[in-house]
């Protein structure tokens, strides 16, 4: 088993079970991206494009999406965190999985993997 499955399969509930759920969701959708462990959390790739990262952090699952910037749709559903380029779905509980939300996200990360962050 690789790191990215043991980080998920070692969570405490209900963090598993919902990362199980969103694992499904994002290989369902995106058959094509592969599992990797960089940064000591779950990261999903397309070929050498970033398309969203996993993280169990202060009590919810952080889905952070690299692209962001470029996202037109669900934008109001996403967190920035202080962060520049990131941003991210947070979910605290497995019913706050809004799956058309996450798929629609996953879409927009794919159409816009190989583009530049902007830094201005």
């Amino acid at each position: 088993m690789n790191p990215a499955e043991n980080y998920i399969l070692n969570q405490p509930e209900p963090f598993r079970s919902m990362l199980l759920h969103i694992q499904v969701i994002i290989e369902t959708t995106l058959p094509e991206v592969q599992l990797l462990f960089k940064w000591k959390v779950p990261f999903y790739y397309v070929d050498k494009s970033p398309i969203c990262y996993l993280n169990v952090t202060k009590g919810y699952i952080d889905i952070g999406f690299w692209g962001a910037q470029y996202f037109t749709e669900y934008v109001n559903k996403l967190e920035s965190d202080k962060r520049k380029y990131v941003k991210s779905l947070r979910y605290y509980e497995s019913k706050e999985i809004e799956e058309q939300v996450l798929i629609a996200l996953l879409h927009q990360a794919y159409a816009h993997r190989d583009k530049k962050i902007i830094t201005n």
